[in-house]
């Protein structure tokens, strides 16, 4: 195991070390945090666990080449990620205004990586070293590799390898792919020649297009379809949804097909998906020698406030099977869920409270979607997710594993250590599958020991209709989860809350829906600080209905909120108490119909013009016994 340290990051950490030069040199638009929830410090540290010389390049200045040569030039190649987030979706809000805060960059301030990052990072790498082996990866590369409504540009862009000229993009999970790409450079195996390697894609010329998948060779084996082109989607959103649905539904690692999308004259070739990684793999990872805190040039600044919500807690898997239509990781890291082992969590925790600042507390033990630590079903050991069924939409798969004992003997072991007081779940359960445990009382074990006074749910919407194209359970099904949370919380004689979480301006959902989301809201009592605003970022189906304004998975239309203006209404009506909301709010009422909604009565959301919103006192909640009895805003 190598030596305990930061990675080199700058000429003089390289000499410390003895290196002429590095290996690799791996360049990330985040501040560099060496921790395991960080995706530069996994890959670097990985890297320098098989004995390769790393150094980290975090943030450049993007303005000259000379940022970039920091280190010289590395022996093998550069790797380049935008950071945890997009960099559009990281620089700005779903209004397309500027973020005020960057929680990933030194201190908390904006500024410090360009719109487009990969873009700009790699056409910087490519002035300071020409053809050396360029690899991109993240998230910003995993969810542009084909072809891909911007909304930031209102358009469609080509794939990111275009636009970049990398020579490789990893996609999902990407140890297993760099470790194999890693040792077939370092055999001196030409980057030009690493065209099958699982989990990546690549951009070639149709002469560079290996034999076996060109057009009219039959006798190659090989799984292929071919996507509608690049500009076919741009023209035809029809071709758009096909091509989408397509690359969806392939991304298993068992039953996936090569992938092929035409740009121009140069062909996008995606690789059929990396297996999932195994347990002692993921063990492996977690286990490297992190020094779990941000690198000291940012001490000044007042380290990287991203880590304050990760330090203390621990990932227990990846993965998803919740099939929410606007989340991305499907897309991502899989619908396979990939487990640590018990031993692997356990050590880590006992890690932690070794750190100097620990005190007592485990903030968190989940992953995208905490209650999910199991794979869905025994039959994804073999073939993977099913292609054309989701595991809880519309309802539960009969083939379901509801179990979630292990689960909650993890909780209880962790629970047990020594100088831990409490472990919290705060990473969001999964409702519906939760309410699908009948057995081994996970609720009641939530609520009596891995809360701090409230849990956080995301019933999204109440519209049915529009929970459907969320891919999200019908709204009765939340509301049976939240008798049964207040009844096991009145058992346990606890007085603990739930903080729901709501989408505004979802396709599908239209003035009308938002009027009916928001009187639930007020009629529960609850007033929201924050309200998420639907974004259309690459790689989700609901992005997919965004632009096109069908649902890709029947091809049928559906109503979509495009004008800045509706999507500002539908916002405002969920944040009715606000006074800075009452104009919004009076015009959505009135272009709604709904002016039975101005007025003095309790089931009104506003006061006549000129009159202040309804205060709190206002405010109705319903009786004792009822639905939805006690709720606490969401505190900032």
């Amino acid at each position: 195991m190598p030596d305990k340290g930061f990675l080199p990051v700058s000429q003089r950490d390289l000499s410390e070390k003895g290196w002429d030069t590095p290996d690799f040199i791996f360049i990330c638009g985040d501040a560099y945090v060496d921790h395991p929830s960080f995706g530069h410090a996994v890959i670097t540290r990985l890297l320098e666990a098989e004995g390769y010389r790393v150094g980290i390049i975090s943030q450049p200045d993007w303005h000259s080449v000379d940022d970039f040569k920091r280190l010289g030039r590395p022996r093998l190649g550069v790797m380049v990620s935008s950071g945890v987030l997009d960099s559009m979706v990281n620089n700005y809000t779903a209004s397309r205004h500027r973020r005020h805060k960057d929680v990933y960059s030194p201190g908390g301030k904006p500024g410090n990586r360009p719109d487009r990052a990969l873009i700009v990072y790699c056409n910087r790498v490519r002035e300071a070293f020409g053809d050396i082996p360029l690899m991109i990866g993240g998230l910003e590369a995993s969810l542009r590799r084909f072809a891909h409504y911007d909304y930031w540009q209102d358009t469609v862009r080509s794939s990111i390898l275009i636009d970049t000229n990398a020579d490789l993009l990893i996609y999902g999970n990407g140890e297993r792919a760099i470790l194999e790409i890693a040792k077939l450079l370092e055999r001196g195996v030409p980057v030009s020649s690493l065209k099958s390697i699982r989990g990546t894609a690549y951009a070639c010329s149709m002469e560079e297009l290996p034999k076996k998948l060109k057009p009219g060779f039959e006798d190659s084996g090989e799984k292929v379809l071919v996507l509608p082109s690049c500009e076919q989607v741009q023209k035809n959103k029809k071709d758009y949804a096909r091509a989408f649905m397509t690359q969806y539904r392939e991304q298993n690692a068992f039953t996936g097909h090569i992938l092929i999308q035409q740009h121009n004259r140069k062909f996008v070739v995606q690789n059929q998906p990396m297996e999932p990684m195994s347990e002692k793999e993921l063990d492996g990872v977690y286990a490297l020698p992190y020094m779990r805190r941000w690198h000291p040039m940012y001490d000044k600044a007042g380290g990287v406030p991203a880590i304050e919500e990760v330090e203390f807690s621990i990932t227990s898997h990846r993965g998803c099977f919740g099939g929410c239509s606007f989340c991305s990781i499907g897309f991502h890291q899989g619908r396979v869920i990939q487990p640590r082992s018990k031993e692997s969590i356990l050590q880590e925790a006992e890690l932690l409270t070794q750190q100097e600042n620990f005190k007592g507390y485990i903030h968190d033990v989940g992953g995208p979607t905490a209650n999910f630590r199991i794979p869905a079903c025994k039959n994804q050991a073999l073939r993977g997710a099913c292609k054309n069924r989701e595991c809880l939409y519309p309802e539960p798969c009969k083939y379901l594993d509801t179990s979630h004992k292990e689960y909650i003997d993890l909780l209880r072991q962790l629970s047990g250590l020594p100088k831990v007081k409490k472990v919290f779940v705060r990473s969001g359960v999964r409702f519906d599958y939760a309410m699908q445990a009948k057995k081994d009382r996970f609720l009641e074990e939530l609520c009596k020991n891995h809360i701090s006074g409230q849990l956080k749910v995301a019933p999204e919407h109440v519209s049915n209709r529009v929970l459907r194209y969320m891919g999200k359970p019908p709204h009765d099904v939340y509301e049976s989860f939240v008798r049964k949370y207040h009844a096991i919380n009145k058992k346990l004689g606890k007085k603990q809350f739930l903080v729901p979480y709501f989408i505004s301006g979802h396709p599908g959902s239209t003035l009308e829906d938002a009027i009916e989301l928001a009187l639930y809201i007020k009629d529960m009592g609850y007033m929201p600080e924050q309200v998420q605003q639907f974004i259309p970022t690459p790689g989700t189906l609901s992005t997919c209905m965004y632009y096109t304004g069908l649902d890709p998975r029947d091809m049928k239309p559906l109503y979509v909120a495009r004008t800045e203006k509706e999507q500002q209404l539908q916002r405002a009506l969920l944040q009715f108490h606000l006074p800075k909301n009452h104009k919004l709010i009076e015009e959505a009422l009135k272009t709604a119909g709904r002016t039975d909604l101005i007025g003095y009565d309790r089931s009104c959301l506003i006061r006549p013009s000129g009159k202040k919103t309804i205060s709190k006192k206002h405010v109705h909640r319903k009786p004792a016994g009822k639905t939805n009895l006690k709720f606490q805003a969401r505190k900032k």
